[in-house]
């Protein structure tokens, strides 16, 4: 324990919190735990079993001065209780302790306790006189037997303010919490009341280690998967479990299949014991302040306040990447579809591409690079938790955003089209086509350019909003880079000043205002293409799947078998499987 920070608060506490609650019980019977420290150091323990999360206690043996010996134990209070046979009196004198007076502690002490969210300890002692034998100290289960009870205490675990209002955001966002803990079920159920992991009304299920091993395993001991899927989907709060327990439990969820899509699990730890759980599931958070060096390595985050909160942000930053890369190739390939449409049918009509090869590298280089950083930084919102979180296996592009392409893609095309072919009869201007080979840049395709380069600019904006939303503006100030490169990207310079180079000739203010107009029309077409309901349009596919295992041919798979060992096997899947991807890549470029 550590001074208070403010004077008349609570002392600091550094290390684990139950021993520190223990040695502030001791501060305020008025007893200072560091002369007993100072009188017994480290090094003249004789003996001390450490923590095991199975038996659930840790015991320490002092050798005293006459030659004797002492054990004191601590532990789950219903579990040291059964291996105690004496209990201490008010008076401190020991008397006898029947499984009657156990049951009695259990119902008046230890389940009131529990009810109410404290975590009870069991604190016990045993006597080994001087004339006897010394014990064989290595036989623990012989040691820690025939104990005496000195007292049961209640520690409260106080929930974080900021906790219950995470969880709700987790199940709003459509994350199922459930806890996983060595404590009484009666103190696990409490907790995960004052959390919100439990609410009332719902089906839920709570349940013990030893009674969730009894329903998942057969007759013969062996782990079932159905057995597990009949539990996991109800399950909330599992209580008195071992590592081994919470290994199972991911397992079976990974493993599971009553649902369409693969369940995708995240698991926090912070001991040694956490270790296989954190490796086997798909994202491990391992504590920073508490958590051991096993729990860190094995993790894939570690949360350096140890904090659930932080879970949650880690959720908006995971959606946020998502997204982000979703809004760039919405805009990318609105884009590449339009130039790539324009520029060969105009040069196929025309004989001479109306976008220029300089031009081209404008749009390509400086617009998208920029647009690419722009869309990538947008900031994480509340509004990401409010969706149910994507499939491993959900492709890139949604029938949304494959709507949105399609239809912006659609305007931009009419657009251009119109002004290249009717655009020197709408702003009373010589022609650009058929044009002599080195004749100087025309009005004409320099509006065509300046006019795709504002719709483009405009319908970046519209790319923020991947979902359907109706206000693409919401919270666009809050992104300093995103309005700094929309402005940087204003290409009055290019046209005024760009000249020869840039194959672009000036333009009036009534060009420019035109230009504008037909850009900012793209942010209107947007508005229409959100009304048009994506459910009624059943021909627009999905694009960037995954590659599935079942979409390999088994023959390909298993293609000479016999002459070929294991290693080989698994080398040829696994070509088989990178040709696959790298020929799915291509087809979607």
């Amino acid at each position: 324990l550590q001074p208070p920070e403010k004077e008349g608060g609570l002392p600091r506490h550094v290390g684990n919190k139950t021993e520190c609650a223990l040695l502030g019980f001791l501060l305020d019977l008025k007893r200072d735990y560091q002369d007993v420290r100072n009188e017994i150091p480290e090094e003249k323990l004789h003996k001390v079993y450490t923590f095991n999360s199975v038996r659930k206690s840790m015991s320490t043996v002092l050798k005293n001065s006459d030659g004797s010996f002492r054990i004191f134990s601590k532990g789950a209070s219903e579990i040291v209780l059964k291996k105690c046979f004496k209990i201490l009196s008010a008076n401190g004198e020991p008397k006898v302790f029947r499984p009657r007076d156990r049951d009695d502690i259990v119902k008046t002490v230890i389940e009131p306790m529990a009810s109410e969210g404290l975590r009870t300890i069991c604190l016990a002692f045993r006597d080994f006189p001087a004339g006897e034998p010394e014990p064989e100290w290595d036989n623990e289960n012989d040691i820690v037997t025939g104990l005496t009870c000195i007292a049961v205490v209640g520690i409260e675990d106080p929930v974080r303010p900021e906790v219950p209002d995470a969880i709700k955001k987790c199940q709003r966002a459509g994350i199922t919490v459930r806890m996983v803990t060595g404590d009484n079920i009666n103190t696990a159920r409490a907790i995960a009341l004052k959390c919100g992991i439990l609410n009332a009304g719902e089906d839920f299920l709570c349940l013990e280690g030893k009674d969730f091993n009894r329903r998942i395993r057969n007759e013969k001991g062996e782990i079932e998967q159905e057995r597990i899927d009949k539990i996991w989907p109800k399950l909330r709060v599992l209580a008195r479990s071992s590592p081994t327990d919470k290994h199972t439990l991911v397992k079976g969820i990974i493993d599971s299949t009553i649902f369409d899509q693969r369940q995708v699990v995240a698991v926090t730890g912070d001991g040694t014991n956490d270790g296989p759980a954190l490796k086997k599931a798909d994202v491990g958070f391992a504590m920073g302040i508490a958590g051991t060096d096993v729990a860190k390595e094995a993790s894939d985050i570690i949360l350096t306040d140890d904090n659930f909160t932080s879970i949650v942000k880690a959720v908006m930053w995971g959606r946020n990447v998502y997204d982000s890369i979703s809004k760039f190739l919405q805009f990318q390939l609105t884009v590449n579809v339009v130039a790539v449409i324009v520029a060969f049918t105009g040069a196929c009509i025309t004989q001479d591409s109306p976008l220029k090869a300089v031009q081209m590298l404008w749009v390509n280089l400086i617009m998208d690079t920029l647009a690419s950083l722009a869309l990538a930084t947008e900031p994480p919102t509340e509004a990401l938790l409010l969706r149910k979180p994507y499939g491993r296996n959900k492709p890139l592009i949604s029938r949304t955003m494959m709507k949105n392409i399609l239809g912006h893609a659609f305007y931009q095309l009419v657009v251009v089209f119109t002004l290249l072919f009717a655009g020197e009869k709408i702003f009373d201007i010589d022609s650009g086509r058929n044009a002599p080979l080195h004749a100087p840049p025309s009005e004409h395709y320099t509006i065509v350019f300046n006019t795709f380069v504002m719709m483009q600019l405009f319908n970046e904006i519209n790319a923020r909003k991947i979902h359907g939303e109706r206000n693409v503006f919401e919270g666009i100030f809050n992104n300093a880079i995103f309005c700094a490169i929309v402005l940087g990207t204003f290409v009055i310079i290019i046209v005024q000043f760009g000249g020869k180079p840039f194959s672009c000739s000036e333009l009036s203010i009534e060009q420019w205002l035109w230009s504008v107009f037909l850009g900012m029309g793209t942010l209107l077409w947007g508005q229409l293409i959100s009304t048009i309901p994506t459910s009624r349009l059943k021909f627009l596919k999905e694009a960037g799947h995954g590659t599935q295992k079942e979409e390999i041919p088994e023959e390909e798979l298993a293609e000479d078998v016999e002459e070929i060992d294991h290693a080989e096997r698994e080398l040829r899947r696994g070509q088989i499987l990178w040709f696959r991807g790298l020929n799915r890549i291509q087809t979607q470029v």
